[in-house]
This record gives C-alpha cells, structure tokens and sequence, in this order.
C-alpha cells in the first residue's frame, strides 16, 4: 500500500481511482491507512465477497491471496497481478498508463 500512495500522482496522471481492499475490518483499515499514510480508500471485505468473486480466496488456509486488478470504466478487468508482485505499482501504473493512451488516441465521437 505505502508504495502505491508513493506512485498516487502516476494514477492521479491516468485518470485513476486506486482502492485498497482487505478482509480486515473497516476500522483495522481506517486504523492501518493512517498509519501509514494513505490518502486513497481502504475498504473492507469482512464477509470475502469480493475476495472470492475475484478468485483470491483460499478457502483452506482462510485468507486472500493478494491481487491487483486495474478495471476500465466499462468494468472489464485488464490487467490482473498476484502474489508478491501485486504489491509493486509499476505494473498497474503501466496499465492504467497504457488505457489512458488509448483513450485518447481514440477517435472523438
């Protein structure tokens, strides 16, 4: 999380929203995001809906395997990362970069 908040001004560059989820509760996060300084929303899977939906959940062990999923405006997933290089920003940003890009070379209508 502390590098993502070191890169917020790459995404903030993409037009990108950066959330953090965890199965922590919304007052761990809360706590947990001020002690390390993030500006960008922690939000709380405490049932693990989301956790699940998105394949990172063992069910064995009980807890989430971590992930970063860049997600375009319409919803669809276009970049996935797991384990330990979720944690790295660099490949996020470079998709979230590369989104942007396309965005604007599009053709205006």
């Amino acid at each position: 999380m502390k590098a993502y908040q070191a890169d917020i001004a790459k995404f903030d560059a993409t037009e990108t929203q950066v959330l953090g989820i965890s199965m922590d509760s919304f007052a761990s996060n809360k706590e947990f995001g001020k002690q390390i300084g993030v500006t960008f929303p922690l939000l709380s899977d405490w049932k693990r809906d989301v956790t699940k939906a998105y394949g990172l959940y063992n069910e064995t062990s009980g807890y989430g395997t971590r992930g970063t999923f860049v997600i375009d405006k319409e919803g669809v997933i276009q970049h996935v990362e797991t384990g330990r290089t979720a944690v790295d920003p660099t490949g996020a940003y470079q998709a979230c970069d590369l989104l942007q890009k396309k965005k604007a070379a599009a053709p205006k209508q």
